[in-house]
């Protein structure tokens, strides 16, 4: 199945869709803040949000507007995050779609509204009432780009990947944005991560793809261990290729499945290399515990332990603090089975230290990118992780940032 999916070199955006990108002085420096996408044409549409107890307006607005179906607008903003202001917030929140609404000829429930930026900061909502009209004027089939860019926040680079595969015997295409660099740590049930698709396909079918894409990317991915109040993964399909839409658990339903995933893994990876402060992308693979649930706790403990990434920063193959992890994970593990590799390295064998000279495991640690493999050999549970390192930048990044906008204020 995978030969047949293809990763495109330029991402493009899928036939019926338009999308633009600009800035609309929320943000202080100039930069672009505010994004748009349309379809042209209705849609089927899926979407995933934070499982955290403390939601932002926008992500509670846009729960409600999802269950409406035929999502065909979206509005996001860069620069706040729209969470936490009380009522104010959720009127806000209406604001922004009443705005996208008017100035596109639809109704406001089929408007889908993101925010992203600082927590607990008024969002500036007269700005986007003043820009929306100038943004619908900038749709274009060409704006993908710009639209990626205007959700950035932490983001070094902005995060795009398209890919095409055969459904029916029509071509069809899946492009996605994300953003996040920081407080990255998903459990979906500041990532923001959209997604538009030409393919025709049912409701639930996207629905069920959709949750198992995100379980297999977005899930497994962290950079810091936090969960943000606005996670939001959204997919809109428009049919726009004209293929035979598939049945469920057909061969082509699951082929679409699996570009989805495709494009997910893609900008998940983008999203961790990207992270606040990161020098290094590592896998974390974890083989052998005694269920996929306990595999997935340790792989979780290991890839969000402080001082497991702040080895792999200084290049040090200290797989104490990786064993220790593995212990307070809550997992079923037997100390004596435990075996730790950095990339194809022993570095513990059955719990004890390997002969690995420590000099070629610092090799190892010291790469880009590497793997860390920890079998329990307990079972046949199997999950992985995708994580960045802990440095001194991110700190540094970090420290002052609701300080500094108060203070500007």
């Amino acid at each position: 199945m995978a030969e047949i999916i293809t990763k495109l070199r330029t991402a493009r955006l899928p036939v019926g869709f338009r999308a633009a990108g600009i800035s609309s002085g929320i943000k202080e420096n100039g930069a672009k803040d505010l994004g748009m996408v349309i379809s042209d044409f209705p849609t089927a549409s899926a979407a995933t949000f934070t499982t955290n107890r403390i939601k932002a307006a926008p992500v509670r607005l846009s729960q409600r507007h999802l269950r409406h179906g035929d999502i065909r607008a979206l509005i996001v903003n860069s620069g706040n995050a729209n969470a936490c202001n009380g009522k104010q917030g959720f009127n806000d929140a209406k604001l922004m779609t009443q705005f996208a609404a008017s100035s596109l000829g639809l109704d406001p429930s089929q408007i889908f509204v993101c925010s992203t930026g600082i927590i607990g900061y008024p969002l500036p909502v007269e700005k986007v009432q003043i820009a929306a009209p100038k943004i619908v004027k900038k749709l274009r089939v060409s704006g993908w780009r710009d639209f990626s860019q205007s959700i950035m926040t932490s983001d070094k680079v902005n995060k795009v990947s398209s890919f095409k595969t055969l459904i029916g015997g029509k071509e069809i295409t899946v492009t996605g944005a994300a953003k996040g660099s920081g407080m990255i740590a998903p459990n979906m049930a500041t990532m923001l991560a959209f997604f538009v698709t030409d393919a025709s396909i049912s409701e639930n079918d996207l629905r069920e793809h959709t949750k198992r894409a995100v379980d297999d990317t977005f899930n497994c991915i962290s950079v810091d261990g936090d969960m943000s109040t606005n996670d939001t993964v959204l997919v809109l399909a428009n049919g726009a290729a004209k293929n035979r839409q598939p049945r469920k658990g057909s061969k082509d339903s699951n082929r679409f499945g699996e570009a989805l995933r495709h494009v997910m893994l893609d900008l998940a990876k983008q999203l961790v290399r990207d992270g606040e402060g990161a020098s290094k992308f590592i896998r974390v693979e974890v083989q052998g515990a005694s269920s996929e649930l306990d595999a997935k706790k340790v792989a979780r403990a290991v890839a969000e332990s402080s001082l497991v990434k702040c080895s792999w920063n200084g290049s040090d193959p200290n797989w104490g603090r990786v064993i220790d992890a593995v212990g307070y994970a809550g997992a079923r593990v037997d100390e004596n089975k435990v075996d730790i590799y950095f990339g194809p390295l022993p570095a513990a064998i059955n719990g004890k230290v390997a002969p690995t000279p420590i000099g070629k495991l610092k090799a190892q640690v010291a790469k880009k990118e590497f793997t860390l493999r920890i079998n329990l050999n307990i079972g046949k549970g199997s999950h992985r992780v995708f994580t960045s390192d802990l440095s001194e930048e991110y700190v540094a990044y970090n420290r002052l940032e609701y300080a500094l906008k108060i203070q500007g204020r």
